[in-house]
């Protein structure tokens, strides 16, 4: 079970790894993409599991309403992906979400 979630896992991390500096794509997105339309959650454990320094940018994955989604861990990395996208120039509206269609990748 553990080699099949490995596998799944870096079909995701490819997927995310070709999301280009400025834009960002959905978890869902990132899924069907892999081949696994309907496990945008999947897509999610996946980036969460990624080894410490990994190079693939997790932070351009953002949930379907455009906004970055808090972790139930209680961790503050949704802090530091707003950061992260915001240095790429990408820039949210008051309500924290960003604009889909003006920054969605279009493979």
């Amino acid at each position: 079970m553990a080699a099949r979630a490995d596998s799944l896992y870096r079909r995701i991390w490819a997927v995310a790894e070709r999301i280009p500096r400025g834009r960002v794509a959905t978890y869902g997105q990132v899924a069907r993409l892999a081949g696994l339309p309907n496990h945008a959650r999947l897509a999610g454990y996946a980036l969460h599991a990624l080894p410490p320094r990994s190079p693939v940018p997790w932070h351009r994955v953002v949930n379907a309403k455009g906004e970055v989604s808090p972790r139930r861990d209680g961790s503050e990395h949704h802090v530091l992906q707003r950061v992260l996208l915001e240095k790429e120039k990408v820039r949210f509206d008051r309500s924290g979400r960003l604009d889909l269609a003006a920054l969605h990748w279009k493979p």
